[in-house]
């Protein structure tokens, strides 16, 4: 009887073992399906593999989309109010331009719609032709290679300090680095921009306002890369959008 036993649990043991090793091969073979399902959206986000990602329309018909439209317009909006009235010396038609985490690129076409000459975009997965794949975290290029590095996305990545590090090492000594934060309320802005200022150890702090992007209220931040460890502490103040900054607010 026992023996029968020990026959029949070593049959049900290879059948558990068996089911285990097909339900790997099929998990291993395939992507998991909420990678095909953001996969298939029109702006990615996600970090699956960027040759399982198809896009729904042709660059030309998704470029043209009321959607990506009305996005690409909100950046437009942003870089000529937040960037170009306020600090001129930022941008011209001669600027080199890196935006990481770029998305599907919106901020790219935006910026070109403002004639920069130049503009790099960045991200996880890569939106042919604007946007090529790289990691945020280690950038593929050379020291002092931009004139300006801009990225929505610091408050979204793993390693926040090393992003910011990598940022500011592409930016040449002058240049600046510019990143969009959530607005803090509750005295909490000051401490947040202190935060900021720590991961940009090369840079000055040169200014920082509210601003509205993609419909959301959120603070602009400049640092001005000066190629030094910085070790000064200024008083961080956010200026309102409605009011006229002054000069001398922004000096570095």
């Amino acid at each position: 009887m026992d023996r029968h036993i020990r026959v029949f649990l070593r049959r049900v043991s290879c059948i558990f073992l068996s089911i285990g090793t097909l339900t790997l091969f099929l998990l291993f073979a395939q992507p998991p399906s909420y990678c095909l399902r953001r996969a298939l959206t029109p702006f990615p986000k996600s970090s699956c593999e960027s040759n399982l990602r198809r896009l729904p329309l042709p660059p030309s018909k998704l470029h043209t989309s009321r959607p990506w439209l009305a996005r690409q317009r909100s950046y437009s909006t942003f870089f000529r109010s937040s960037v170009l009235n306020r600090r001129p010396d930022l941008l011209s038609t001669s600027s080199k331009v890196l935006c990481v985490s770029a998305g599907a690129g919106h901020q790219i076409l935006a910026l070109y719609s403002l004639g920069v000459g130049e503009v790099t975009g960045v991200e996880i997965v890569d939106s042919p032709p604007l946007v090529q794949r790289a990691d945020p975290h280690n950038l593929p290029f050379f020291d002092g290679i931009f004139d300006l590095a801009f990225s929505a996305h610091l408050q979204e990545a793993m390693f926040p300090d090393r992003y910011a590090r990598e940022m500011e090492r592409t930016v040449r000594k002058g240049g600046a680095c510019v990143v969009v934060v959530d607005r803090m309320m509750g005295g909490r802005e000051e401490e947040m921009m202190r935060r900021i200022r720590g991961m940009f150890r090369r840079s000055r702090f040169a200014g920082a306002w509210n601003v509205t992007l993609l419909g959301t209220e959120m603070t602009q931040i400049v640092m001005r890369v000066t190629g030094n460890n910085s070790s000064n502490n200024p008083t961080i103040s956010v200026s309102n959008p409605n009011s006229k900054p002054k000069p001398k607010s922004y000096l570095i």
